[in-house]
């Protein structure tokens, strides 16, 4: 199990910048990866940006180019800078990790457990 830990947020102008910052907790051993999404109201929960253990990082297309994000895979922390805010950039955000978990004795199939873990979220309010 996987607790995260996130700060930042707040009520910005379009055009500042912001910064979020996120700590994984527990069982970081099984992060398979580690980043950001975000959920506007009436809209639908949507990658903002994802650090994978094994491959590149991922981003959003509405915010590729202006946002980025950072690890600190030794204190599994996570941070996302958030640049050229715009008030369609407005959500809450979540911090967020996947982890993997094989289980299985020598003979017995081994079992994959997938889970996702969630932040509580911060709000981010980008005014005109």
């Amino acid at each position: 199990q996987v607790q995260l830990v996130q700060s930042g947020g707040g009520l910005v102008q379009a055009g500042e910048s912001l910064r979020l910052s996120c700590a994984a907790t527990g069982d970081t051993a099984s992060i398979d990866s580690i980043g950001w999404y975000r959920q506007a109201p009436g809209k639908q929960r949507e990658l903002v940006a994802s650090i994978p253990n094994d491959g590149p990082t991922k981003y959003g297309e509405a915010v590729k180019g202006r946002f980025t994000v950072s690890e600190d895979y030794r204190k599994h922390t996570t941070d996302l800078q958030l640049n050229a805010l715009k008030p369609e950039d407005t959500a809450v955000y979540y911090c967020h990790v996947h982890t993997i978990v094989i289980k299985g004795i020598t003979f017995d199939k081994p079992t994959v457990v997938e889970e996702d873990y969630w932040g509580k979220g911060t709000l981010v309010t980008v005014s005109s």
